[in-house]
């Protein structure tokens, strides 16, 4: 029975969230172990019943009542779902049976739902009144135009004057989609739903919508049954192959692509995310054909434009990716992931001023962030200098992700009796790390669908504190909440390395090698410093002891790198080959993720080969783990401007040191920060000419490199970089400073 109750209480924790799938699998597990549940057969009756499964569902809702016939919420629910379902005659049957049994109080609830529905079914000749043909041309011209706040407007004119057509809410649903309303989107196609359940089109922008919601199971039933409505319908096979392709089934969402553009070859939806997939499989070359061919079709198509700059920038046509992320926002400025990666990019510009990349922060400051302010309220937490903290960490990553490894040492040393934790995450899907994370914090918000309104209240109700944004400009933030200021402090770090551009953004924590002083024009938060480093590092389980130099078995040094090819620049070309030229003996490994098709080896083999570099000096691929790759290096070389971060570290901890440019704060200084806080500043150079020597020095002498290969994981260890309670207590002084500001002048 304990084992019964577990199940069923974990369950209601996922159905609360919205995990639909795994609650009602769990809802199946209680009732394989007690078939007579009444509540396990409630709430999957529910569920079933939501997700278009009416029969079943409605079986389920009768057992519950057979079982508990005097829990009135269970008749009402039936009843509820049988009107939907316009079985009228057995909802009338309810109202008669619960006469019989003495429960009037109960009848006389359904009889007025019953009277209520009937008189909110349209008339026949309000079924007649359709929305005319002009008024539907006009809000999906405005709606092809990517005019949207003048298509909502119109569509919530078209839902007031003909509220039983189904062509106003499908249409307002739609619109409410394209501007990243989920939550409102899915209650108005759901009524559209009600009127219509037969329109292939309305059911295939539903799906979408249960598919940012994280719904995947209802979004893929909708999708089918849409094609089971009109099998030829192009569109729904690309909606199918996004939903496979975040469930991590990338070829089989390719195959659907491709099924989409058999049926609709000049579909720019499908050009443009099967571009999307072939990307994310490193088919870059391919992505960027069917990505140019729907803008071709579609030159004032947004998303086009957005999903063209992502490969630009992986191809390292930083330039041109820049002009396509700029582009997607001029047309259609709702699309902020747009300029996210326009920031992004900027970043790793090999050639751009700090000064010139802070510019276009400061603009998107002004587009974005600035819209923000018209939410900002006074905040009514308590100013008490000295009570126990409500900390809000914002994130996307709360799953297997690189920012583990920092984030999670810190989590677990927080000052419970000092600090109480909200995770605020956005997350599409999660695993066993996540797992970790939810026993490190106190509660756990799932953000994925929640409107920048609906997540501001939320933050709001908790009564946070400090917000503290762990994404930066990187995929799925949530910038855009914190631009309405939802709790009294907001403050940046880690998971981006510079600043966010928004100046509703209080601090910036970092440190002083990473943002020296004076550095501060170049932010739009204030930046805290703490001591070096700012920031603690766990290591991944299972790496492996230390092997010894590969160099003094092979004779030859082995360079490398694991970092992605966005930060191999021409700056970075020219040096790396002075190096190995400057050492014929010696050879480079690049191993990451950008360079795992042959002709990504061939583009960067390309470049080195204008240096003299012969690509038998080259190994250049996608091995992994990075444990094993660092076991056959002997120095790592660091990028520049953008330095590289996670593989640092990692680097430092196999025994691998690494050269280093300091450069750009802060994204110009990580490699910096992190030889400070292990106690090796010496391998960092202030010029490309420094690095140079640094690294050919480093690789002549075999002796030396090997000692350091053997003593500096130790060194590592007793570093403050491990010393994760010491970390946590900075941290936290940081934040109480921070409080005690506001508590002083409280806003």
């Amino acid at each position: 029975m304990n084992n019964t109750n577990s199940l069923y209480d974990e369950a209601i924790l996922h159905h609360r969230a919205g995990r639909l799938d795994v609650a009602e699998n769990l809802y199946r597990a209680v009732l394989t172990l007690n078939a007579n549940h009444a509540d396990a057969h409630h709430n999957l009756g529910v569920i079933e019943f939501q997700s278009q499964r009416i029969e079943s569902g409605l079986n389920h809702l009768r057992r519950a009542v057979d079982l508990a016939p005097k829990l009135d919420g269970y008749w009402v629910s039936l009843a509820d779902s049988l009107l939907t379902a316009e079985l009228f005659d057995e909802a009338q049957l309810i109202v008669e049976q619960l006469r019989k049994i003495g429960q009037k109080q109960t009848a006389k609830k359904i009889s007025d739902r019953i009277k209520k529905f009937s008189n909110q079914m349209p008339k026949q000749e309000e079924i007649n009144q359709l929305v005319p043909y002009k008024s539907k041309k006009k809000v999906e011209d405005l709606f092809k135009q990517s005019q949207f706040f003048e298509a909502e407007s119109f569509a919530r004119h078209l839902v007031e004057q003909y509220p039983k057509d189904s062509f106003s809410w499908k249409a307002l649903g739609t619109i409410l989609f394209k501007r990243r309303l989920f939550e409102d989107a899915l209650e108005v196609l759901l009524k559209a739903i009600n009127l219509n359940a037969d329109d292939a089109e309305l059911l295939n922008n539903l799906g979408n919508v249960l598919q940012q919601l994280n719904r995947p199971n209802e979004a893929l039933f909708c999708y089918r049954r849409s094609l089971e409505i009109n099998s030829d319908y192009a569109i729904v096979h690309s909606s199918i192959a996004t939903t496979l392709s975040s469930l991590g089934l990338k070829d089989e969402a390719i195959d659907s692509h491709r099924r989409a553009l058999a049926l609709d070859p000049n579909s720019v939806d499908s050009l443009s995310a099967l571009g999307t997939v072939l990307k994310e499989k490193g088919h870059l070359d391919e992505a960027l054909k069917y990505l140019r061919k729907s803008l071709e079709l579609n030159p004032k198509y947004a998303e086009g434009y957005n999903n063209l700059g992502t490969v630009l920038q992986e191809l390292g046509e930083i330039d041109e990716a820049i002009f396509a992320y700029k582009r997607a926002f001029q047309l259609n400025t709702d699309l902020t992931v747009g300029y996210s990666n326009l920031l992004f990019a900027l970043n790793y510009h090999p050639d751009k001023s700090a000064e010139e990349i802070f510019t276009e922060y400061k603009n998107f400051d002004k587009e974005v962030g600035n819209k923000g302010q018209s939410f900002w309220l006074k905040h009514a937490n308590t100013p008490d200098p000295h009570r126990c903290l409500r900390i809000g960490y914002v994130s996307p990553d709360f799953r297997s992700h690189s920012t583990r490894y920092f984030l999670e040492p810190l989590l677990a040393h927080h000052d419970q009796s000092d600090i109480e934790i909200t995770a605020y995450a956005e997350l599409k899907a999660e695993d066993e790390v996540t797992a970790h994370y939810r026993q490190h914090v106190d509660h756990w918000v799932s953000t994925l669908g929640l409107s920048d309104a609906s997540l501001t209240k939320k933050i709001r109700e908790d009564g946070i504190d400090i917000l503290v944004d762990l994404a930066g400009q990187t995929a799925d933030n949530r910038l855009t909440v914190f631009a309405r200021r939802p709790a009294p402090i907001a403050v940046s770090w880690l998971g981006y390395g510079y600043t966010t551009g928004l100046s509703a953004i209080d601090y910036f924590l970092t440190d002083e090698v990473m943002t020296p002083i004076g550095s501060e024009h170049l932010f739009a938060e204030r930046p805290w410093r703490i001591a070096v480093p700012s920031m603690v590092y766990r290591p991944a389980m299972n790496v492996g002891n230390l092997n010894s130099l590969p160099a003094l078995e092979s004779g030859t040094v082995t360079f490398g790198t694991l970092t992605r090819g966005i930060r191999i620049n021409h700056h970075v070309i020219r040096v790396w080959s002075a190096i190995l030229n400057c050492l014929p003996a010696s050879r480079l490994m690049i191993q990451s993720g950008t360079f795992t098709t042959q002709s990504m080896q061939n583009s960067i083999i390309e470049k080195f080969s204008a240096y003299g570099i012969a690509p038998e000096r080259l190994d250049i691929g996608c091995r992994s783990p990075a444990a094993d790759v660092l076991r056959d290096t002997d120095i790592t070389l660091d990028c520049f401007p953008h330095n590289s971060g996670t593989t640092l570290i990692e680097s430092i901890y196999m025994g691998v040191p690494f050269i280093t440019l300091t450069s750009r704060p802060s994204v110009g200084r990580i490699g910096s920060m992190i030889l400070h806080g292990a106690g090796h500043a010496e391998w960092i150079a202030h010029t490309e000419e420094e690095y140079i020597e640094k690294a050919v020095d480093l690789a002549s002498d075999l002796p030396r490199l090997a000692t350091i290969r053997a003593n500096l994981r130790n060194q590592l260890e007793a570093s403050p970089w491990r010393d994760e309670a010491g970390f946590a207590r900075r941290v936290e002084q940081a934040y109480r400073e921070m409080w005690r500001i506001w508590c002083a002048n409280p806003t």
